[in-house]
């Protein structure tokens, strides 16, 4: 909580010393600072785990946040955050999760290996569809009026249908892809690294946890992977987000309107949920798309979304 709260201030201190720059200068200025921020961060953990913003990154802290408590006597509703747990139990890993916002405003770098080589990382994917659509109802019912400019995305209020949105390629699909294909140029070069698919998680959870608690050098038992899943059901989070019981980091794991299921942390959690929004034709525009543009290597062509749904 102590350092949260000095984030926000030095984040707060910094804004309000810009505020009379030009706004793209107030923008460049915060990101490099938030930059500096997450590179203190890599320097100092012992494993990464990014991810591009909706890809299942909360699902995942829970289960781990589960095992370590389990393991370690922690309090239920706390969510790993960095070296919170770590300093509780040297024995539990410092591990920054990140968006990969920011941190190449800090250090200029043109190549995640140039930042993130011969460091402990963990990418987790998710459909890039499926990411374009919940990250569409993140900007739309959650996202803080300041963060939207911060990340480029459409002004608060602006009106904009899920369509046009996914097909903007500043905002959409295409800016998911250039994130994913950004970190697929290096997945030679970085080592130790793993890959981890949102859709792999939610058809083996079990099996996913254990080899992601094996890269992270907490190697976990079968009872507590099981534990862990089951604490982290969709069915359980929700409820827990509807109740907001959670003190999970401050209230992430909280709708912003009880009555709008759109503005839930925890959305659908669906696989190819994105087939539901669109028509035929769009969805059949969205796939090619994916199949031109996205490295093969993740196995989000047309043939593989047909096959996990």
């Amino acid at each position: 909580m102590y350092q949260t709260a000095v984030k926000k201030l030095s984040r707060m201190l910094v804004r309000k010393s810009v505020f009379f720059l030009p706004e793209e200068r107030q923008i460049a200025i915060e990101r490099r600072h938030r930059g500096r921020e997450q590179f203190g961060k890599l320097e100092k953990a012992d494993a990464t785990i990014v991810s591009h913003g909706k890809s299942g990154r909360t699902w995942l802290r829970v289960m781990l946040s589960r095992i370590y408590q389990q393991r370690h006597g922690l309090p239920e509703g706390s969510l790993i955050s960095f070296d919170d747990f770590h300093r509780r139990n040297k024995a539990i890993p410092k591990i920054f999760f990140t968006h990969d916002n920011y941190l190449r405003d800090y250090t200029g770098s043109a190549t995640a290996a140039a930042d993130y080589g011969g460091r402990r990382v963990l990418m987790l994917v998710r459909h890039p569809a499926d990411v374009t659509v919940s990250q569409f109802f993140q900007w739309k019912h959650r996202m803080r009026v300041e963060k939207k400019g911060l990340l480029g995305y459409p002004d608060h209020g602006e009106d904009v249908p899920l369509f046009d949105f996914m097909m903007k390629p500043e905002w959409g699909l295409q800016r998911v892809m250039q994130f994913m294909n950004f970190w697929a140029r290096d997945f030679g070069v970085l080592d130790p690294f793993a890959l981890t698919r949102y859709e792999d998680l939610r058809r083996d959870p079990e099996l996913e946890l254990g080899r992601v608690m094996e890269f992270l050098g907490t190697p976990a038992t079968a009872e507590e992977i099981r534990e862990a899943v089951d604490f982290g059901s969709v069915e359980k989070m929700r409820k827990r987000e509807e109740q907001a019981a959670s003190s999970l980091t401050g209230g992430r794991l909280k709708p912003r309107d009880v009555n709008n299921p759109d503005s839930y942390k925890v959305r659908r959690a669906k696989v190819g949920g994105y087939k539901d929004y669109f028509d035929d034709e769009q969805v059949e525009h969205i796939d090619a798309a994916v199949n031109e543009f996205l490295a093969p290597i993740f196995g989000y062509g047309q043939a593989a979304a047909g096959q996990a749904n």
